[in-house]
């Protein structure tokens, strides 16, 4: 089996009006684009684990998300795509929604469970997959030394140098991956990392047993909107602003966070003139469907 997938993701530069009046260029590295349902860092954090599995001759992909995880449709779609078979743990009561359908629909079983057993994950997957040698354990979002091997991959892509870049994090392995793969090509430009959970300033000791070396970066840990998949009325006018100007779509949980951060430091003087920033569309767009009517 060949994981040959074809993905196109440009540095796109975006026009909005707040870097036009501080003479600021903003980039958007478009992983959204990568492929509809397996985009963004949900493939970076996939492509070494399959790599792996298949290496390891198992062909049952087992991983774990809540009721609206960007990541089980990536893996579901992946597991479609290149011939693995694919189990979710999905995190809380039985529901229906049109992610976990879509889910379904590229053939993903989903086993609901309760919040409890759910914290445990290696343990639920050894009580249901122990005598199954063909079982491959893949953690919630993709975690891991793979997924944080295949991050480094947005940032050599790279065309052209940027004084900035940005992403929002959520378990921090994307930004571990960005972090070391800009101390080993010797970059000049400075990582922002956004926490989208409160308190997110735990995330530096998550990921410090990823990187290479003990680099620094910058955590901005004030653009959370109240935790994980919380948002305000001041940060979903943004995004249907930034969106219907930009013409891209961007999110309350990971991107539009992010993207509200750079516009917050630009309207602060932050950064100097004739900078060059990059945010790293993270993709999982079909998240937003839990949050509709907030819009």
């Amino acid at each position: 089996m060949m994981l040959n997938l074809q993905f196109y993701s440009p540095e796109e530069e975006v026009s909005y009006p707040i870097f036009k009046q501080q003479n600021i260029r903003l980039f958007i590295k478009r992983d959204d684009l990568i492929h509809p349902f397996i985009s963004g860092n949900k493939w970076r954090k996939l492509k070494y684990n399959l790599i792996k599995a298949l290496s390891n001759q198992q062909n049952h992909l087992v991983t774990f998300g809540g009721a609206y995880s960007n990541h089980l449709l990536a893996t579901a779609a992946a597991g479609a795509k290149f011939g693995f078979k694919t189990t979710a743990f999905v995190r809380g009561e039985e529901v229906n929604n049109s992610l976990l359908g879509l889910c379904k629909i590229h053939g993903m079983d989903l086993i609901f469970t309760s919040r409890d057993a759910y914290k445990n994950k290696k343990q639920l997957f050894d009580e249901h997959f122990n005598d199954h040698p063909e079982a491959y354990f893949i953690d919630e979002g993709g975690a891991g030394k793979e997924a944080e091997i295949g991050c480094r991959e947005i940032i050599t892509e790279l065309k052209q140098s940027y004084d900035y870049i940005f992403c929002a994090a959520g378990t921090g392995t994307t930004a571990a991956g960005i972090i070391n793969a800009i101390d080993l090509n010797k970059l000049a430009s400075t990582f922002a990392m956004v926490p989208v959970l409160k308190g997110g300033a735990f995330l530096k000791d998550d990921i410090k047993p990823l990187l290479i070396n003990n680099s620094n970066y910058l955590l901005l840990d004030q653009y959370h909107f109240g935790g994980y998949a919380k948002t305000t009325p001041e940060l979903i006018q943004f995004i249907k602003d930034f969106t219907s100007k930009t013409g891209i779509l961007i999110d309350p949980v990971y991107t539009g966070k992010a993207m509200f951060a750079i516009q917050d430091l630009a309207g602060q003087d932050f950064f100097k003139s004739n900078s060059k920033i990059l945010m790293i569309h993270t993709g999982g767009i079909f998240g937003i469907l839990g949050m509709l009517d907030k819009f």
